[in-house]
């Protein structure tokens, strides 16, 4: 065995050492700061090009190539990922990784669909072709197998539609008259009010959303508006006047893959999706709009290009005794070769958005507060806990025994159940749990890339199926908990918690979308719709809760170190500050505040259509609320039974339960600041959304302090010499 293992050991000695010899630190060193030298001259220069080009009055949103240096150069901190040594990506692979780019053959058939038609005035969408226009086209398989809906997307009204724009890889199209629709008076009231409403319209063109861009005025906007409004001053009438837009100028940016000069045939990556919406009066042709028919102001030979003249505005109002406002929808498409690559066509649409260094803030906010808590937290641990148990250990007799004060003296009664509502108590805390573990899997799941935020409904749909899956996880804590209540009723605590928090939220859901309806909003969800989700509840969700509830039932009850007395103890009077309902109104401080700068860009892209991608600081700052609802529910659980108050088990839940007020106090300061909604229906979609949000965050942080105070009361309670 010797012999047969020399060789062996021969062969790791020389790898060894040649691994060493190759390993120069010193070396390494140079290199890296020469690396370091050469990134720090090559920002430099770029900074000082990007002034000059500044300078030289060059926009941010154009297709030229000086225009994508200075969205690169803006956007230059969101490229970069990795915790440690954060290297520069491309923004493709930060909103869709994985994704590969589609390539498009000349003459390719193109689909637009269409998205919803909303506004940031009223959280009340419409779909598409709701709107007076040309009907959609005939659907084709191809276009069938390209449509694909989730969970989510069905639960929030998406359903994309091809738009009635037909379009052809490099091939441009002149004017075209698409259709003519009669507007009736009903219809053009209900027109000029979404105009009053700002209503935009959306569209999709290989993902990219269409974009409305003024490289004179540098901005970029997503949708373009159904028309415009213009006051008494623009326009010298008493009133204001409203006109329509019924001719789209699109432009589709590409780039050629490989070289286009020697092959013609080459397909392109689409870059760009631009919309340019004019108002312009077609003439109404007496035999009808046939595909043949020539209008002077679009196909006719000689026709001028169609362009915003105030002279050939279209108004939104029917002739003098006329029921009716024909109207001409018409559209043309310009194809513009780029060399922008298809890893940067997403540059343009976080133009202006806040930089990432905001979130950074927003952690070492939240870090303070977790630093800060858990200095208080180790103080009462290490000093004022290990001193206390120490002497009350040390005791001869006990008459030194009795004259003790504080939180050892109720160690017969702290862990005696809760006496108010012990089925409510359970239920909560197991929900809480429920949805506390839910978001956390669908955090992890978008940031192992199993979820793409950037895809339409299907964070939603993580998280509702994650929810259902976690069923299990309620039933069992809450059966965990009410059997420590010495409660009976097992059954029913069974059933509340499988239908609890579904019953409030799907009632709540179900009242809002009756009105939806009655609105005719693209939210509303369908009959069968609302049939899926009962039967994802109770065929999934409520086994699995019962079967959670049975192994908690079935397993031992948890144990306490002390034991419950017979007589329950007298509890002192409360200083006003340390009682209810102001100790749960300063509890629920600190847990709010670790979150409520991330808050602030969820509501953002929940309400004022934004982009939000940062899953992995998500994920970081709901460990932090965790955290934080941890050490306060202890800080303040202590105080309390310093103070001969054993009745915790309650008022641990309420004192971090209570950020979900501040939660909902906070959204109604978003809705009053940076919303401008208008009637009321879109404030009660606001507030019952916000509502629902609310409340599931006021149980998941009840529920984490609740278990984090009795494992707590349970450890230092152990650690006394209780009789």
């Amino acid at each position: 065995l010797t012999v047969m293992m020399r060789p062996l050991l021969l062969f790791i000695l020389l790898a060894l050492s040649t691994t060493v010899v190759s390993l120069d630190p010193i070396g390494q060193m140079t290199e890296r700061r020469k690396q370091r030298t050469e990134e720090a001259r090559l920002a430099k220069e770029e900074a000082e090009k990007v002034e000059e080009l500044k300078k030289q009055g060059h926009d941010e949103v154009g297709h030229t190539a000086e225009a994508a240096l200075l969205r690169k150069h803006q956007l230059r901190k969101k490229r970069r990922k990795g915790l440690l040594r954060r290297k520069e990506r491309d923004l493709a692979s930060v909103l869709f990784p994985g994704v590969s780019p589609e390539v498009y053959m000349p003459k390719e058939e193109v689909l637009m669909y269409t998205d919803h038609v909303n506004s940031k005035k009223t959280q009340v969408p419409f779909e598409f072709y709701e709107l007076p226009g040309c009907p959609a086209p005939k659907m084709t398989e191809s276009r069938r197998k390209r449509q694909r809906k989730n969970l989510g997307a069905r639960l929030q009204g998406i359903e994309l539609k091809p738009a009635p724009y037909t379009m052809k890889i490099k091939e441009d199209i002149p004017c075209t008259p698409l259709c003519q629709s009669n507007i009736d008076i009903k219809k053009l009231r209900w027109l000029r009010k979404l105009v009053e409403r700002q209503y935009r319209i959306h569209m999709t063109l290989d993902t990219l959303p269409v974009l409305m861009r003024s490289q004179q005025l540098n901005y970029a906007v997503r949708g373009y508006p159904i028309g415009f409004m213009a006051p008494p001053s623009y326009t010298g009438l008493d009133e204001d006047e409203y006109y329509l837009y019924n001719h789209l100028k699109f432009t589709i940016a590409y780039t050629n893959v490989g070289d286009s000069d020697s092959d013609a045939d080459a397909g392109v990556h689409i870059t760009g999706f631009d919309v340019h919406p004019i108002s312009i009066t077609h003439e109404i042709p007496a035999s009808g709009l046939t595909p043949a028919t020539e209008i002077d102001t679009c196909n006719a030979e000689g026709a001028k290009p169609v362009a915003n003249d105030p002279a050939t505005y279209l108004k939104l109002k029917a002739g003098t005794g006329k029921a009716e406002l024909p109207v001409i929808f018409s559209y043309e498409v310009e194809w513009i070769e780029t060399d922008l690559p298809w890893e940067d066509r997403w540059d343009v649409y976080l133009i202006g958005s806040p930089d990432d260094d905001i979130h950074s803030f927003a952690i070492i906010n939240s870090l303070m507060i977790v630093l800060f808590l858990t200095g208080a937290i180790a103080t009462i641990l290490i000093r004022t806990l290990k001193k206390d148990i120490a002497g009350y250990n040390d005791m001869q007799s006990m008459e030194e025994a009795q004259e003790e004060t504080g939180w050892k003296l109720v160690h017969g009664d702290v862990f005696r159940p809760p006496s108010t509502s012990p089925m409510l108590f359970s239920i909560l805390v197991g929900t809480g749990v429920q949805i506390g573990t839910a978001f956390l899997l669908t955090m992890l799941s978008c940031m192992v890339r199993l979820i793409n935020p950037m895809h339409k409904g299907q964070t939603l749909t993580g998280i509702l199926v994650l929810y259902v899956l976690c069923g299990s996880v309620a039933g069992y804590v809450s059966a965990r908990v009410f059997k420590f209540c010495d409660a009976k009723a097992w059954k029913r605590n069974m059933i509340l918690t499988a239908a609890g928090l579904p019953g409030v939220l799907v009632g709540i859901f179900m009242i809002l979308n009756f009105f939806l309806h009655m609105a005719g909003a693209a939210t509303a969800v369908g009959f069968f719709m609302i049939l899926a989700i009962f039967a994802l509840l109770v065929c999934v969700s409520t086994p699995l809760v019962f079967v959670g509830s049975f192994m908690g039932f079935r397993a031992e009850k948890v144990s306490v170190p002390a034991k419950v007395n017979k007589v329950t103890r007298y509890v002192p009077k409360s200083p006003w500050y340390s009682a209810p309902p102001v100790s749960f109104l300063l509890g629920g401080i600190l847990p709010f505040g670790s979150v409520c700068i991330e808050l602030f860009f969820i509501l953002s892209a929940l309400w004022l259509h934004q982009i939000y991608y940062f899953m992995g600081v998500l994920a970081v700052v709901i460990l932090i609320l965790s955290a934080t609802c941890a050490e306060v529910s202890i800080a303040m659980t202590y105080l309390q039974l310093c103070a001969e108050d054993h009745r915790w088990y309650w008022k641990s839940f309420w004192n971090c339960a209570s950020a979900g007020l501040y939660l909902f106090l906070y959204s109604l300061w978003f809705l009053s600041s940076r919303l401008q909604l208008v009637g009321v229906l879109p404030v009660m979609v606001y507030i019952s959304y916000m509502g629902m949000i609310s409340i599931c965050f006021a149980l998941f942080c009840g529920a984490m302090g609740v278990m984090c105070s009795f494992v707590f009361v349970r450890t230092i309670y152990g650690a006394l010499k209780v009789d």
